[in-house]
């Protein structure tokens, strides 16, 4: 049986690559492609925009309207209308995967009511097999290290990303709190200027750097007297994101109702 999956910013640089990869996958379809209402690639083939010939599913700027015509799951990269979205696929009884970094608290409350309501959804900030396990290095490395490591995020996109700092990098920050038990909001600080004083041990130095083509890299420093450890993961494509949606697409279809992350689907828990 192959699954079928529809593509929302099916037009964008991250759309293209989904749609590509689906394309390739031997136990998905695809079965839908939607961008926003006044794209000017509406009607156009989202295979041929993805350079791989015609699929025959032409892009549309309505959901509502892909969804009605059946769908296993839909994947969404975008930054805004995340929550509607995800509302109307799970009315619907499809499967939600969602890879934007942009999620607000609203947003992320909005997808544990529809969770508890019977929806299926996997939500991560990174999709990235690497970046996961990423996450997992350094939650142990942070739990082994004492506060004498201090800990220093950086990361580098490309200069066209809207957020700062990025949504993975934020993850990552938020692994270290989880770890040793600190308040994020209290112990990260977002670049540093001016006579800023000696560093405390509670803090995380956070720094977003923008410049060129970068698809995503991220390095998180523990460093203490006499040593430090350095873990680091550099995206060279996005296919890495789309492959690991794919995943996340195949869990939630063997998965009951939840609110997953990726650390679910790559069972790293």
């Amino acid at each position: 049986m192959r699954y079928r999956v529809a593509v929302v910013g099916a037009a964008g640089r991250m759309g293209r690559r989904l749609v590509a990869n689906i394309m390739a996958d031997e136990k998905l379809v695809l079965a839908g492609a939607v961008d926003v209402p006044d794209s000017p690639f509406l009607g156009k083939d989202a295979g041929s925009l993805a350079g791989c010939g015609d699929a025959g599913v032409p892009v549309c700027g309505d959901l509502a309207e892909v969804l009605a015509s059946g769908v296993d799951a839909v994947i969404d990269f975008a930054t805004a209308g995340v929550a509607e979205a995800a509302r109307q696929v799970i009315a619907s009884g499809a499967a939600m995967v969602i890879g934007t970094t942009a999620l607000t608290a609203a947003d992320r409350a909005a997808l544990r009511s529809l969770a508890e309501q019977g929806g299926r959804i996997v939500a991560a900030n990174n999709m990235s097999v690497g970046v996961n396990l990423l996450f997992k290095l350094v939650k142990d490395a942070a739990a082994k290290l004492g506060p004498e490591y201090n800990v220093e995020i950086v990361e580098m996109h490309h200069n066209r990303k809207l957020d700062a700092p990025s949504g993975t990098a934020v993850r990552l920050g938020e692994v270290v709190c989880e770890a040793r038990h600190w308040d994020y909001g209290e112990v990260v600080a977002n670049g540093r200027g001016g006579n800023v004083g000696r560093r405390p041990e509670r803090e995380i130095g956070m720094h977003a750097l923008r410049g060129g083509d970068v698809v995503g890299d991220h390095t998180v420093i523990f460093a203490a007297d006499g040593e430090r450890l350095e873990l680091s993961h550099r995206a060279g494509s996005r296919d890495m994101f789309a492959k690991g949606a794919l995943l996340a697409v195949e869990f939630l279809m063997h998965s009951g109702a939840g609110l997953y992350d990726m650390q679910d689907v790559l069972n790293l828990k």
